[in-house]
């Protein structure tokens, strides 16, 4: 299913890019807003610009305006979003009450800027100027003198003011000349639509899992925690340490027990082998298989070439099919793990001939596309026997089969 967000462009009084207004679509064939209940429009774009497409991947380093209701604000929608490129605004239909001002309050308290939407000056609206950094003003609904007034006594408060359904030019003209700061309007651009693919539940958490894996320090109470959220996750873990790849005097029986046998660097690699067999339950069992031969052989090769890089290179091998895997382009995938910059580097194609974890990622490759030719040269660049080559591709393989099915591995 499509995730859908439209961005419109704000942009300052240069005609430079301020930031982003994220605005809800329901489907792909109608770019405007349909009407959806403020609440539910507010948690879709959150879902989606979160943990679908990615903030970053819709507004970079500039501003995100997110539209919030008397519900989302109160609620606390907001934690989940970086205060420090974020304007909250809130829609028009927002009362200033004791329990709105609070939250007001309490967001600014935490660094994030507040707008109002569609501002008009009414009785009892003040309290809500004290606690925004901006207000917006539909030009097309205020006459101008209006307006002209509005900016003023606004600007003297010390807030900045935005001027929407910013349509012509001599619109803008006369905006920029009635000392608005910034401009948002199809005079500049319409909203954009920009998909994304929702991952599943399942998916995501093992992404999280994963990420959580990634980290220089592991925190394994929090790694119990998530795995412990997974009843079949926790029931691959007990599998796995009490399975014949491990020689047990007594079976395990608690994931507190199985994170401190496996220790830091096995549990790194459960991890990534667990998460990715989950992520992948929905695609062609080889896909699997293939990321799991291909990890270890990186990482059998590397050691051959005794370059220190084990590690690194059979993550550079796991993570190689991670777009076929769950339909998202692999960088942005890479980026969402925070991976660490010369593995990415090497499956993104950006490393250089000269980096020794693409000389072994590249060698795989070509191993697996029967270059023999290509496969001496860079075996000779890297010190690695040819002739031993095949003895350790077969071990990957069986290596697989049995992380793939360690009950099945067992001796009859």
């Amino acid at each position: 299913m499509d995730a859908l967000v439209a961005r419109q462009a704000i942009f300052d009084r240069d005609r430079r890019v301020y930031g982003y207004e994220l605005l809800f679509r329901s489907t792909p064939e109608l770019n405007e807003f349909d009407g959806t209940e403020g609440g539910h429009a507010t948690r879709q774009v959150l879902a989606n610009s979160l943990l679908v497409i990615g903030l970053e991947n819709l507004v970079g380093t500039k501003k995100a305006f997110v539209n919030f209701g008397r519900g989302p604000l109160l609620q606390g929608w907001h934690a989940s979003l970086p205060r420090e490129n974020t304007v909250i605004e809130l829609l028009e239909t927002v009362e200033p009450d004791a329990e709105v001002l609070e939250a007001c309050r309490k967001l600014r308290k935490e660094g994030y800027q507040i707008a109002l939407d569609d501002f008009v000056f009414r009785p009892g609206c003040e309290p809500l100027l004290d606690v925004a950094d901006l207000i917006k003003i539909e030009i097309q609904s205020i006459p101008r003198p209006e307006q002209k007034l509005l900016v003023r006594s606004s600007k003297a408060r010390g807030l900045r003011v935005l001027a929407e359904k910013v349509e012509t030019h001599e619109e803008f003209d006369w905006a920029r000349l009635a000392g608005y700061d910034y401009f948002q309007g199809y005079f500049f651009a319409r909203p954009v639509l920009v998909r994304g693919r929702h991952i599943p539940a399942a998916k995501l958490h093992c992404l999280r899992l994963l990420q959580e894996a990634q980290r220089p320090e592991l925190d394994f109470r929090h790694l119990e925690a998530l795995i412990l959220q997974d009843v079949s996750l926790s029931y691959q873990m007990l599998r796995y340490v009490n399975s014949p790849l491990f020689s047990m005097a007594s079976n395990i029986r608690s994931i507190r027990q199985a994170l401190v046998f496996l220790g830091d660097l096995e549990l790194r690699r459960w991890v990534v082998l667990a998460t990715l067999a989950r992520t992948a339950e929905d695609k062609p069992s080889e896909l699997t298989r293939h990321s799991l031969v291909r990890a270890r052989f990186c990482e059998s090769v590397a050691r051959l070439a005794k370059n220190g890089l084990e590690q690194s290179a059979f993550l550079a091998g796991l993570f190689s099919l991670l777009d076929a895997l769950i339909d998202r382009p692999l960088q942005e995938t890479l980026s969402a793990m925070s991976l660490a910059p010369e593995i990415a580097a090497v499956l993104t194609g950006e490393a250089t001939d000269s980096n020794p974890l693409a000389v072994v990622y590249e060698l795989a490759r070509a191993y697996e596309a029967a270059d023999w030719p290509r496969v001496e040269e860079i075996a000779l660049q890297l010190g690695v026997p040819v002739a031993s080559l095949g003895e350790v591709y077969c071990a990957a393989t069986g290596w697989a089969q049995q992380v793939l099915d360690p009950v099945a591995a067992q001796p009859v």
